[in-house]
């Protein structure tokens, strides 16, 4: 069994397909995207081909990568896949993309997106949000798209100060620059920044949508987040395993949400505007999402503390809950809560595991 046969996948595409949106403002054109097999824009892809199939969309998606392999296998491509294109790239490089003239919209989803990149490869994750944005933003220009997107990050607000108990999107906690750990939201406010600057200087007309901790059956069991640890002790039958005392306390967002709210910003948002993607209902305390999980699988908490690797990675926010009023405004509402998405996510991935 596959993604693609899993029919509470295929409910979580059709359902994304089916939402209110201004789908027309894609039809007949070409979209780039880099980071197109990670968690977000593997399910972005595979929304608009569900599009394409089921209302004729013809939306042309331009997969950037390194591993061509690994992007085929993901999409299930041939060499007739429609609407589909590998485009060999190295993130740290300016784009080549020979005989493409036209690009319609282009979306930087590539990024380190885990603790232990964080820790293992600190320059690598500052590059790719700076170097390669960069590169991805001359392309756009030099291609004169009608949209660029950002991907940001709810860590760009840094620690919460005590003062709000929501982040609205103008909110700026506070981050010391000065440790390994602030590359990853230290580079994600630059690349705001450059976006910004792109935008004034070079005409460019852009969107950031800032994620929230997401998570989804299109993870990879590699990642070293905390939730995708706590999926993968429940995938494999293990009692799950808790590195802090669990007081964390964050907004998560179900992959189908998240790319909801994704298209929401891209089709409707306003130019030069930052939008979170959140819902009070999906936000929790970190020990109560690994009981969750536990009770879900009949397994138990355990406690065990962190190597030196993984400590280094780890975020230092204690609160971090956005306000996404400002997204609800453009008509955006999520459909899952928490313990929807942790239990969907688990069925599915555990399906797959044990049937193959």
């Amino acid at each position: 069994m596959n993604l693609y046969q899993h029919e509470l996948f295929l409910e979580d595409l059709r359902y994304v397909a089916s939402l209110s949106l201004p789908w027309d403002r894609l039809r007949n054109r070409k979209i780039m995207l880099s980071g197109a097999t990670g968690l977000i824009g593997s399910f972005l892809v595979d929304v608009i081909r569900e599009k394409n199939r089921s209302e004729g969309l013809n939306c042309m998606v331009f997969i950037l990568g390194r591993d061509e392999t690994k992007a085929r296998k993901r999409f299930q491509m041939d060499d007739d896949s429609e609407n589909l294109v590998f485009v060999p790239y190295d993130i740290s490089k300016p784009i080549k993309c020979d005989g493409v003239q036209t690009i319609d919209y282009v979306l930087h989803l590539a990024s380190h997106t885990h603790p232990i990149q964080y820790a293992s490869d600190p320059i690598g994750t500052i590059m790719v949000n700076i170097i390669g944005l960069q590169n991805m933003l001359n392309f756009a220009v030099e291609h004169n798209v009608t949209r660029f997107a950002f991907a940001s990050s709810n860590e760009i607000y840094g620690e919460n100060r005590g003062d709000v108990e929501f982040f609205k999107e103008e909110y700026c906690g506070y981050i010391n620059c000065n440790t390994m750990r602030a590359g990853y939201p230290e580079s994600k406010r630059c690349g705001e920044a450059l976006c910004q600057a792109y935008k004034e200087q070079k005409g460019i007309d852009i969107i950031i949508p800032r994620f929230t901790r997401s998570f989804g059956p299109t993870m990879l069991l590699s990642d070293s987040k905390a939730i995708s640890q706590f999926i993968k002790k429940a995938i494999c039958d293990e009692d799950i395993v808790l590195k802090s005392e669990g007081n964390q306390f964050y907004s998560y967002t179900y992959v189908a949400d998240a790319v909801s709210g994704l298209l929401t910003i891209l089709l409707c948002g306003e130019n030069g505007q930052a939008y979170n993607i959140a819902d009070p209902k999906s936000d929790i305390l970190l020990k109560d999402l690994a009981q969750i999980i536990a009770e879900f699988v009949g397994k138990k908490v355990v406690f065990e503390i962190p190597d030196s690797l993984e400590s280094a990675g780890y975020s230092v926010a204690t609160k971090a809950r956005l306000d996404a009023s400002k997204l609800k405004g453009l008509g955006w509402t999520s459909r899952y809560t928490m313990e929807d998405g942790v239990k969907r996510t688990i069925r599915i991935i555990k399906d797959i595991y044990t049937m193959n």
